[in-house]
């Protein structure tokens, strides 16, 4: 198996440190919210995660935890039709958002989960951060590229992450981070830095999480 180092800047033996105390934290699931007015109250900085159907989002969180079942996982694409919201060491919230781009689900709740995650991404304070996974396999679709715009519209800071890294050879791989990079390049609320990962082999797993912990309190 080919692990792939960090892209950007190599984080300091502190700043390791930190990811890792972070995320040894408890981390308990404290909502699920299908309209706005579900909404958990704002009271700690908040991070979220965003991406296509299938592209890995509750194994990236359930990796960066290290807790296999904390953000469920299914084979089934669009399964999740909420944005649920975890608390992690009363210092951070997390946020798993609906998946796009494919649901197995009238076209009405697909309209309305779709048009709650764009409020969300839009009108949410506390949010500090949106980190868009996007599948190595496919690279940035159509629908990743229409929520890139709707962040730069909002002024949210977002940052792309690669997901399923071990699914590519280094060739591959090292192509598709060249093309990402060069589409995050062009909007002016992305973080310039690439995260690669894979939740099943661990790459890229340690350097997200000292990223992250810099939003923490």
């Amino acid at each position: 198996m080919v692990h792939h180092a960090p892209r950007g800047q190599e984080l300091d033996a502190e700043q390791r440190e930190a990811g890792r105390l972070l995320f040894a934290s408890q981390c308990d699931f404290t909502a699920a919210a299908n309209n706005m007015p579900a909404l958990p109250p704002m009271e700690l900085p908040e991070i979220c995660f965003a991406g296509r159907s299938n592209v890995g989002k509750s194994s990236l969180v359930n990796a960066l935890t290290g807790r296999r079942m904390l953000a469920r996982t299914s084979q089934t694409p669009g399964r999740t039709r909420q944005l649920i919201f975890f608390d992690l060491g009363h210092r951070l919230g997390l946020v798993d958002l609906p998946g796009y781009g494919y649901a197995s689900a009238p076209k009405t709740d697909i309209e309305a989960w779709t048009k709650l995650t764009r409020k969300f991404l839009a009108g949410r304070q506390s949010l500090q951060r949106v980190f868009l996974l996007i599948d190595a396999r496919r690279g940035v679709g159509k629908g990743d590229s229409e929520i890139m715009k709707l962040l730069d519209e909002s002024a949210v800071s977002w940052a792309a992450v690669l997901t399923k890294a071990d699914k590519l050879k280094a060739e591959a791989l090292e192509k598709v981070c060249h093309a990402t990079e060069a589409t995050v390049a062009t909007h002016v609320a992305a973080y310039p830095e690439l995260f690669v990962t894979s939740s099943q082999a661990g790459d890229g797993i340690e350097h997200l999480r000292g990223h992250i912990a810099g939003f923490a309190l």
